[in-house]
């Protein structure tokens, strides 16, 4: 590991103007590139305190062994000079999109003698007019097979032509009518290239006014008593309209744009492409890239408009360019793609109607892309099994762990606190074993006592079922669920110690009695969401229960650095470890399952009143009491005779009901925080249809950053 003050360039050397710079590592090679306005300003922020840098900076400044820089003239030379580079080096720190060369296009070759219609993949060649991408090479086929019958272009290889012309005999196509036969000279070259020019005009979205002038001949032939011409032009002209149909409109004013959107998380990122053409969705791409740098959502939309523009001029650049969020500074890149295209190019953010409306379908389509290529990572048993080695090699464990447990903490500024215990067995969810906890043994915010009580009560149970049969034993596993009124303390709204609030656990390991072993099976490994003290307040429960047998470690989530218990520094798993990518799904299920328990709890208690503690009053008499009476304050006030006159309510629950709402004390008045008049005293009219919890920030854990955000 390099120290960058060996490296670093003396005061004074590095200018002040735009350029590019690269950082090599101690064999010369480009590790990473990047552009900047100020050279000086920029350099100056990698040679800082390494405690201060971003984890992924923080690793290519201690890998690299130099820098050098290139002055430019302005950013957009800049922009250039730093995507050539890019596509030269390789560099292992920039962010590389995975290349677009398997997507199939629909390619007229105008370069030729006798253009040619087919399906090309790879470099772009000089000459070749290029429409798509497509998902898929059918789908082209499908296309050219419909406009074959109106624009009869050539699609044969050069070998077939050349056997064609020296035989006089043209192929199949010929025959059908499919190909005009420019082989045997059936049209000359220019009409065979007039009709090669229609049909990119064509699919180039300019179709209205070509269907319109089928449709002029069509009737024309027609009154002129051609009924067969008419009968093909009719056909040509449902051809046509069956091969637009293929590509739905999506923008009424013939718009010319693309849409990227980007789908992100901390180590990975998905960036779909519309391209619109016409008005009609012309073709799609996506991509899945690691984030080997700290970039931000604007700095991913400047690399994929290099990756999707980089090569491209003319119209194949578009005249706009819809993103989610602009890179900064934005005008370099727009200026980069103006030049590109030769005219002006507006690259902006939708903010209202069908185009803002078509950019959120390209968002979820690229929510669906990182979701798909997660779900297949995670579900491939090599990746698995890659993964668990991993984590066995950096944690130094005797074995991989075939089960783990992950433990979080929740709560909403100290009120409702719980826990929640996740489970994965050989890398995938093992829902049935989901556990969620009431933090009980004090009230406040404490997360680190909290993770001890949570792991304390864990496996205090997981001993009291090994002390009853002994040294562990293989119970036997079912693959049915079991009714809730199996297990005694976990059915519905029981939480994993039978408090309430829980879910129904699937029957896995069972008594003889048929009560399900709910923490008989010990884990291998033990994860807690946060740092150093949570790892350090679980390793003490368990070492005050006596069990040395099971690994603990802690996932940071700011750094995403994993922390083992006595140690100072922490384990840093390589950014595409698969072991580090199974650790942080662990973690973030344990996270959404934790927040999602502490809200509904939250919800609960907002909606709770004084009648939730009157005990077995249950929720229909509750109803029918507050539909008598129309609020709990005129219930409160009313006479215990008057409370026996609602159907269902005897004397002895109305004594009780009277009892319970005198003890209960009244609600604060209610404050127009616009006015700040004092509302009228109304209590709840109606308990049960209160609108839910207002939404408040939620802390998931003191080291967790992502409060107040879904998983």
């Amino acid at each position: 590991m390099a120290d960058p003050s060996s490296y670093r360039p003396k005061p004074g050397q590095i200018p002040d103007t735009p350029g590019v710079y690269k950082f090599r590592d101690e064999h010369r090679r480009v590790i990473y590139v990047g552009k900047a306005k100020s050279l000086r300003q920029r350099l100056a922020s990698y040679f800082q305190d390494l405690a201060n840098l971003h984890p992924r900076t923080r690793t290519m400044v201690t890998t690299a062994a130099s820098v050098e820089w290139t002055v430019v003239s302005t950013e957009v030379e800049a922009l250039q000079l730093e995507y050539s580079w890019i596509k030269e080096y390789d560099p292992r720190f920039n962010v590389k999109y995975r290349d677009d060369k398997s997507y199939p296009y629909l390619a007229v070759t105008m370069n030729e003698e006798f253009p040619r219609v087919q399906v090309m993949r790879g470099h772009k060649k000089k000459g070749v007019r290029y429409f798509g991408p497509y998902g898929h090479a059918w789908a082209i086929r499908d296309t050219v097979d419909l406009l074959l019958r109106v624009f009869p272009v050539r699609t044969c290889s050069a070998g077939v032509f050349k056997n064609a012309a020296r035989t006089g005999r043209p192929c199949l196509l010929g025959y059908i009518g499919k190909c005009s036969a420019p082989c045997v000279g059936r049209v000359s070259p220019e009409e065979h290239r007039e009709l090669a020019e229609e049909f990119c005009d064509f699919m180039a979205g300019r179709t209205g006014t070509y269907i319109r002038r089928q449709e002029q001949q069509m009737a024309e032939a027609a009154e002129e008593m051609e009924y067969e011409r008419a009968a093909r032009l009719r056909d040509d002209i449902e051809a046509l309209k069956k091969a637009m149909e293929k590509s739905a409109v999506v923008l009424a004013d013939a718009t010319d744009a693309d849409l990227i959107a980007v789908a992100e998380d901390e180590l990975e990122a998905a960036v779909q492409i519309f391209h619109v053409r016409g008005g009609r969705v012309r073709g799609q791409r996506g991509w899945v890239t690691d984030k080997v740098e700290a970039v931000t959502t604007g700095d991913l939309v400047e690399h994929a408009t290099q990756q999707l523009y980089g090569e491209e001029t003319g119209d194949s650049v578009p005249k706009e360019v819809l993103v989610p969020a602009l890179p900064d500074p934005v005008e370099p890149v727009q200026e980069w793609l103006t030049a590109r295209r030769g005219s002006n190019v507006s690259l902006r953010i939708p903010q209202r109607g069908d185009k803002k409306a078509l950019m959120e379908t390209v968002q979820r389509n690229a929510l669906q892309a990182l979701a798909l290529h997660k779900t297949k990572r995670a579900s491939d048993l090599t990746t698995r099994s890659r993964a668990l080695e991993e984590i066995a090699e950096a944690l130094d464990l005797d074995s991989a762990p075939l089960r783990i447990e992950c433990y979080d903490i929740s709560h909403l500024q100290g009120d409702d606190v719980v826990a929640s215990m996740v489970v994965f067995e050989d890398g995938l969810q093992r829902k049935s074993e989901y556990r969620r906890f009431q933090i009980k043994g004090f009230a406040g915010q404490d997360d680190v006592r909290s993770m001890h009580e949570v792991i304390t009560r864990r496996f205090r149970r997981y001993l009291v079922e090994k002390e009853k049969t002994g040294e562990w034993t293989d119970g036997a596993e079912t693959s049915a669920e079991a009714p809730s009124s199996v297990a005694a303390g976990s059915g519905p709204g029981t939480d994993a110690d039978g408090t309430p609030g829980g879910e129904v656990p699937e029957i896995t390991f069972t008594e003889d009695d048929g009560r399900p072993k709910r923490f008989a099976y010990p884990p291998q490994l033990v994860v807690v969401d946060g740092g150093r003290p949570q790892v350090a307040a679980a390793k003490r429960a368990l070492d005050e229960l006596g069990i040395d047998d099971i690994a603990v470690c802690g996932l940071a989530k700011r750094l995403e650095e994993v922390w083992l218990p006595d140690d100072d520094d922490p384990v840093v798993l390589p950014r595409s470890s698969e072991g580090l990518y199974l650790l942080q799904r662990v973690r973030d299920e344990a996270h959404r399952f934790a927040i999602t328990y502490q809200r509904a709890k939250r919800a609960r208690r907002f909606r709770s009143g004084p009648l939730d503690d009157v005990p077995g009053l249950g929720e229909s008499r509750k109803q029918a009491l507050i539909k008598h009476f129309g609020s709990v304050k005129k219930l409160r006030s009313a006479t215990i005779d008057q409370i026996c006159e609602v159907p269902g309510i005897g004397r002895k629950t109305a004594e009780t009901i009277a009892v319970a709402l005198a003890q209960a004390a009244p609600a604060a008045p209610a404050v127009n925080t616009a006015t700040g008049e004092i509302m009228e005293d109304d209590e709840d009219a109606a308990p049960a249809t209160t609108a839910g919890p207002v939404e408040e920030p939620v802390t998931a854990g003191a080291s967790d950053e992502r409060r107040g955000q879904e998983t």
